[in-house]
């Protein structure tokens, strides 16, 4: 059977949240400053390997292209003043926001789904086969005559024991960015079966992919579909207003972030330690309404540590896994996928 014909689970509970106990979460206590003890995170079960069982359906929106990364071993990004030729290991893959989460996200969930917008060349049926190889849903939308979006990763030689500067080149006005409503709409029975939509920040970069964008959340609402926002890129705060961000965070059941991201968003100091981010959360509670589910990640390179809460309530604070000599490409799609299982399975 094709991964993604697999019959869909039943819904564990209704939409749009589950109670405290229920689908991963501890049962929650009153906020308070003292870090809380818990039962397993998300780190240890299922965790950053993939599930014993896949389970559920993810649907995933968001950017869809080709990425070429290198380290390099022998250079330093403020050592360059000239021209500069060096052999480092390198490599072309399929990438890309979307794909980043459903690359991992197929060790954890039964059926995985990617809808974004691509280009007409000779890399489209590149990005197509990945999927398929990956056991990936293809809901690609294709613009004819247009060239793939591509993205150039450039780590330069570490300094005193870190991990050296990462240069991050992306191409301007890719494909993604005019995925347009209707084209979400087409796409609405793949969002409808799936168990949780997740989206992600880079669509609220041009208005016509924010309207898709903003579609996709409420189609998934109104089908029981949870929905999960990654806020992304990580500086959105020095790209868009909050004016242009808060409504999408408003329509989703869980947001995962960079804590100083969402402080700076805020117009609030950017948090490190860990009574500084729950000083943070009475601020999330004011802006934003509901009860979404936070996972806030911080730390010393905002990855190593994360509090998971809900309004008034300090439901655990846990290790990701992440510290020296541990790959930070692809890390946190890989907790990210796990955070999803975790949240969405049941007792």
């Amino acid at each position: 059977m094709r991964l993604g014909s697999a019959r869909r689970d039943p819904r564990l509970r209704p939409h749009p949240e589950p109670a405290s106990g229920d689908a991963g979460v501890p049962h929650s206590a009153p906020l308070s400053g003292r870090d809380m003890a818990a039962p397993r995170s998300p780190a240890e079960w299922p965790g950053l390997e993939g599930a014993h069982e896949r389970r559920f359906g993810l649907f995933v929106i968001g950017d869809v292209g080709i990425e070429i990364r290198a380290s390099l071993p022998d250079v330093r990004f403020t050592e360059l003043d000239a021209d500069r030729l060096s052999y480092a290991p390198a490599r072309a893959m399929v990438a890309g926001t979307a794909v980043n989460l459903a690359r991992p996200a197929t060790c954890y969930f039964r059926r995985v789904g990617v809808l974004g917008k691509v280009g007409d060349d000779d890399f489209t049926p590149v990005i197509r086969r990945e999927l398929r190889r990956i056991g990936v849903d293809d809901h690609l939308r294709v613009e004819a005559g247009t060239p793939n979006g591509v993205a150039v990763m450039l780590r330069d030689r570490p300094c005193g024991g870190g991990r050296g500067a990462r240069l991050l080149v992306v191409q301007d006005d890719p494909p993604g960015r005019r995925l347009a409503e209707p084209e979400v709409r087409a796409a609405a029975a793949g969002i409808g079966d799936a168990d949780v939509l997740a989206i992600d920040g880079y669509s609220l970069l041009s208005p016509v992919s924010r309207r898709a964008l903003s579609a996709a959340a409420r189609l998934a609402r109104d089908a029981g579909t949870r929905v999960a926002f990654d806020l992304v890129p990580h500086d959105i705060d020095a790209r868009l207003p909050a004016r242009a961000v808060l409504p999408v965070l408003a329509l989703a059941d869980a947001v995962i972030s960079e804590a100083p991201t969402l402080a700076r968003l805020l117009g609030r100091p950017a948090p490190a330690e860990g009574f500084e981010v729950r000083g943070l959360l009475p601020e999330l509670d004011r802006a934003v309404p509901g009860r979404p589910l936070w996972l806030l990640r911080f730390g010393a390179t905002s990855l190593e540590r994360v509090i998971a809460y809900r309004r008034e309530r300090l439901l655990m604070e846990y290790p990701t896994g992440y510290g020296d000599g541990v790959e930070r490409a692809g890390f946190g799609d890989r907790l990210a996928a796990s955070e999803l299982y975790w949240w969405l399975s049941g007792p």
